[in-house]
Order: C-alpha cells, then sequence, then structure tokens
C-alpha cells in the first residue's frame, strides 16, 4: 500500500527522520515531501536522495499526504496548524508532531475549525537525537486515533530505533529518561574521558574505552533482562576495586544527583 507522507521542517531532527524513513519500508522516497524556509536544508536532503520531493515554504503536498509530520518548534506549531488546517482531511489523515512542550490538548484546540470538523488522529511524538544513527527510544502517546493507526505509527519509529507507545501522562516522565537522559549518558563519559586523560589517556583514545563499555552494558541489561544490582554483583567482588570505586561515586552524591536531575526535567519538560 502506497503512503505518502509531508515532513513539515528540513532541520536537525525532521532531516534526520526523513533520511531513515527512505531507508525504511513504509514510505518510499518519491513519496515523501519535506517543506521548509531553508533552501539549503531542503537541498542537502535532495543531495542525499534526488527522488525527496521538496518545497520551499509550500504546503500543498499536505492535502494529498496521508501523514503530516510536525517538525518544527514548539512555538512554531501553532503557525503551522493555522497554516495547513483548512486543506487537511480530517478523516482520512494522521496528525504527527514531535513538538516536545506541546501536548495533545493543545494540538487538538489548534486544530480546530470553524465548521466544527471531527479532529484527525493526532500522534505526540518524542524522539531522541540518536534518531540520528535509528537509535532513539522514541515516546509515542495517541489521541483518536485507531488501533490500525497506532501500529503505523510505532512501526515508522521502530525503523528509526525502539518506539514504545504510552499513555500521554507519561510523557513528560518519559522524555526526561530518554531525550534528556541521552545527555546525561554523555555527561557520564566527559567526566570518564576526563579521569582517563588525567591517567595517562588521549581523550578520544579513551572516550572510545567508555563508549563501548556504555554500549556493552546495555546490551547486557537489554538481553539478560535483569535487574541492574544483578549484573552490577557479578563485576563486585568483596574488597575489590570495583565497589571502592561505587562507593566513592554514592559518597559523592552519584545516585542522588541522577535522581534528581531526572526529576528536574520532569518538572522543566
Amino acid at each position: 500500500m502506497r503512503i505518502r507522507i509531508t515532513v513539515i521542517g528540513g532541520g536537525n531532527m525532521g532531516s534526520a527522520i526523513v533520511r531513515g524513513l527512505v531507508h525504511g519500508s513504509v514510505f518510499r522516497a518519491e513519496d515523501i515531501t519535506v517543506v521548509d524556509i531553508s533552501v539549503c536544508s531542503l537541498n542537502s536532503l535532495q543531495e542525499f536522495n534526488s527522488s525527496i520531493r521538496i518545497s520551499l515554504a509550500n504546503y500543498d503536498s499536505v492535502r494529498e499526504s496521508d501523514v503530516v509530520l510536525l517538525a518544527v518548534k514548539p512555538w512554531l506549531v501553532n503557525k503551522v496548524i493555522e497554516d495547513i488546517k483548512e486543506t487537511m482531511n480530517y478523516s482520512q489523515q494522521i496528525l504527527i508532531s514531535i513538538a516536545a512542550s506541546v501536548n495533545i490538548a493543545d494540538i487538538n484546540r489548534m486544530l480546530k475549525k470553524s465548521k466544527g470538523e471531527d479532529l484527525p488522529a493526532v500522534f505526540r511524538v518524542i524522539p531522541n537525537t540518536a534518531i540520528a544513527v535509528k537509535r532513539s527510544m522514541t515516546l509515542i502517546a495517541s489521541c483518536n486515533a485507531s488501533s490500525k493507526q497506532e501500529e503505523l505509527v510505532l512501526r515508522i519509529f521502530s525503523e528509526l530505533g525502539n518506539a514504545v507507545l504510552l499513555d500521554e501522562e507519561k510523557i513528560s516522565a518519559g522524555l526526561a529518561i530518554t531525550s534528556c537522559g541521552i545527555a546525561y549518558c554523555f555527561r557520564y563519559i566527559r567526566a570518564v574521558v576526563s579521569a582517563g586523560v588525567e591517567l595517562g589517556f588521549y581523550p578520544m583514545e579513551v572516550q572510545e574505552l567508555a563508549v563501548k563499555t556504555m554500549l556493552g552494558a546495555a546490551v547486557l541489561l537489554d538481553e539478560n533482562k535483569q535487574p541492574t544490582e544483578v549484573e552490577i554483583d557479578k563485576v563486585t567482588t568483596p574488597g575489590g576495586l570495583t565497589i571502592k570505586g561505587l562507593n566513592q561515586l554514592e559518597s559523592k552524591g552519584f545516585s542522588s544527583a541522577v535522581i534528581q536531575a531526572v526529576k528536574a526535567s520532569v518538572a522543566e519538560s
């Protein structure tokens, strides 16, 4: 079945999604249209794949699309919806927004037409920056959507990493773990790099060690499905080096700092 999509916004996140979709199984490149105000962004996508359709600040493709994806900054969502809603067929189209701070209730309010037409299937989707390498942990919440539409959106974003459907009330806490959390992982690695340099490694040398170690730890947890403490115990022998290091982390408030960081991110989201 042929499915057409218009992606409004060709910035970092929008272009990463488009590049991933081209390599996926849901859309053909010629069925993907990207709308943006930047000629440079649009040309870059066409250089990546010349079959991608591009449009400079023109929303005509929305009328013919099955899926409309808003990849614009949160403060632009209302304006874009105002520009496109009269051309949308709400009974036939899916609207996806990746603006993290714009909830479904706000989107539905923006979508209301003067004629009182029933609202479309709306998805609030929160990827993280690892979508650029098809390793995103993407959160999805829906409204007015059928199970078939939910399966389609899950399929789209599962090809760009991993995706999970959640009640929207969990999205704010979830993005603190996934979207903000990716930065916390980077900060941990930065700290390890600083320690490694002090111990005699070159920065990129120790970064490689830290990154591969973190990847290995993540795969262990993912495949073994064990609580973290089970895996920690495997490398923590009585009187050993690991327990000394772990105790030092906790004496400096490591776990408490992470917990407070996640909770603070929820408060700001």
